[in-house]
């Protein structure tokens, strides 16, 4: 059972984890690490520097656009001592994607890698930025592996580096260093910022996936991120001891589902792992081997790749307590396969951006395969039909949320944030039944079902029957327009065989399939198109169809 807390907002939280925890590793990447005391001293110098050296002011919006190193939580924290409002931005947005977000949020800091392009530089000057800090992977890595780490990536971005040099020069907003802001930040005071109301002040500009249309900025304030970690916490209190979890993240912290559960688990003092490229299997091995961890951080996809690796599949699973499933449907198809390899079943959860983000999860003592689990502590999920009245257990309808972990509203977006609130409940946009035991089964996205003469397709139950074919590895459905059905479905298919036909995959579908579920095309492709954390855009599937994109 943890200690009772005693914080009320992040800038707490960070000074009562170095107070509780001082010395002990929090976050590392590899083979280095930065304890709880190091987090609390670098976010109080960076805030210092925010605070003394730049006009910025409480309210003011940082962007963040890093990997998952060791840089993110310490400026992270460090924006939020300040009083500045965060914007995850991911690393591989466009440049069109990160100008139109850091317009949108209005963005005066950005955060980034010193290894921005000349395109990116160009198309940054349209914005409202003010100041770039810029950071290397080996920063806040001792030497002399700093200086390796840093030299080994600038060898490999030679070309970009030497036109770096004169962009800079001419860019209409300051530049500095990481290090040289904590560099100065060391000899600034820190003082708490003056904000009235911290308690339910904006913390989070969090950006919702895209999948069916533009991103919107969802207001994440403080008061909902802490009550969302604790009602996580709660629940891991059954397997997990205080100061002795070590989380391996390999998903993205700029995306909510990660950065909510690396939140959680620091809170109870684990030692979380970054790796920045979930791809490299090889790191992911050798980070594996190195801190032998007992919670893991995945979704279906994730779980597909790593399965796959013979490396993987000869390392130690012994000491892994907890692995957690969230983004994404995940497939009975991978949560077999994943627990045949590991011995290690998989705990899926549920939740949306406008919820900071869980809504409901699979106890870790009591995980039910096929359902997202019970509502979180605190949180109310009710299901109700097309006229808004509730539907008993077991009847599919709209889901509906209500709790203390709810988004204040969308950014500069006040009639969508009407359009999506019902009576205090958020209407998350997907369709699911709560069972006579009150655990969520989501079916899918009601802006994603497919409608065939009349019959309601659920792309997400096509595809967890399809991917059992031994020969499919993953594949998605959409909807096309049909003069004679309304729609028809087409499914793309990423295949482990290369001699894998269409007519075998119809026939599959057919003897397992009501017949006007059985898609009437379907098409080989390398690779499912995918937002940062990992999930299938059915968004882009749609544009490569030719079909008008879909709005939320």
């Amino acid at each position: 059972m943890q200690a009772e807390p005693d914080y009320q907002c992040l800038s707490d939280l960070v000074h009562w984890l170095a107070r509780r925890f001082d010395e002990k590793p929090a976050f590392g990447h590899l083979g280095a690490s930065i304890s709880f005391a190091d987090l609390e001293r670098l976010s109080r110098r960076f805030a210092a520097w925010v605070q003394h050296e730049t006009h910025l002011q409480p309210g003011d919006r940082i962007a963040l656009q890093l990997p998952n190193l060791m840089q993110y939580p310490v400026v992270l924290f460090g924006a939020r001592r300040a009083g500045l409002v965060v914007v995850n931005t991911s690393p591989m947005h466009t440049d069109d994607e990160l100008v139109r977000q850091l317009r949108d949020s209005g963005a005066r800091m950005l955060v980034s890698t010193a290894y921005i392009q000349p395109s990116t530089q160009r198309a940054l000057e349209q914005t409202e930025l003010e100041y770039l800090v810029t950071t290397e992977m080996g920063d806040l890595h001792p030497a002399p592996k700093r200086w390796l780490l840093n030299l080994g990536v600038r060898s490999r971005r030679l070309g970009v580096k030497r036109m770096l040099k004169p962009l800079l020069s001419r860019l209409p907003f300051s530049v500095s260093s990481l290090d040289e802001v904590m560099q100065r930040g060391a000899q600034l005071i820190w003082q708490p910022p003056d904000v009235p109301e911290r308690w339910a002040n904006l913390a989070l500009l969090q950006y919702t996936g895209g999948t069916t249309g533009p991103a919107k900025g969802a207001m994440l304030s403080e008061q909902a991120l802490l009550a969302n970690l604790s009602q996580v916490g709660e629940l891991l209190d059954v397997v997990s001891v205080e100061g002795a979890e070590r989380l391996l993240q390999p998903l993205p912290l700029y995306h909510i589902y990660s950065f909510m559960l690396t939140l959680v688990m620091m809170s109870r003092g684990a030692y979380t792992e970054l790796v920045p490229d979930p791809r490299k299997v090889r790191l992911l091995v050798k980070a594996w081997d190195r801190v032998e961890p007992t919670v893991l951080a995945g979704i279906n996809p994730l779980f597909i790749h790593l399965c796959q690796q013979p490396e993987f599949q000869r390392l130690d699973f012994s000491g892994l307590k907890l692995t957690i499933s969230g983004g994404m449907a995940l497939t009975r198809s991978v949560a077999s396969r994943w627990q045949q390899v590991t011995d290690n079943q998989i705990c899926e959860g549920y939740g949306l951006t406008e919820c900071s983000p869980v809504v409901s999860v699979n106890r870790p003592d009591a995980i039910r395969l096929g359902t997202v689990g019970q509502p979180v502590p605190g949180t109310h999920v009710r299901v109700v039909d097309e006229s808004g009245n509730a539907l008993p257990a077991g009847e599919s309808g709209r889901i509906q949320v209500a709790g203390p972990q709810l988004m204040q509203g969308y950014w500069h977006q006040p009639e969508e944030s009407r359009a999506v609130m019902v009576d205090g409940y958020l209407d998350t946009g997907d369709i699911g039944f709560l069972d006579a035991s009150g655990h969520l089964k989501i079916i899918d996205r009601l802006k994603e079902i497919i409608n065939v003469s009349g019959f309601n397709v659920y792309p997400s139950e096509l595809e967890d029957v399809i991917a059992c074919h031994p020969d499919i590895l993953e594949c998605a459905a959409v909807g096309l327009p049909d003069s004679c059905t309304g729609e028809q479905i087409k499914l793309y298919v990423v295949s482990a065989n290369p001699r894998l036909s269409i007519k075998q995959v119809r026939e599959y579908c057919r003897e397992r399939l009501t017949a006007y579920k059985v898609p009437k095309s379907v098409e080989f492709c390398k690779r499912l198109p995918r937002t940062a954390v990992g999930k299938v855009c059915r968004r882009q599937l749609r544009e490569r169809a030719g079909l008008p994109i879909a709005r939320d």
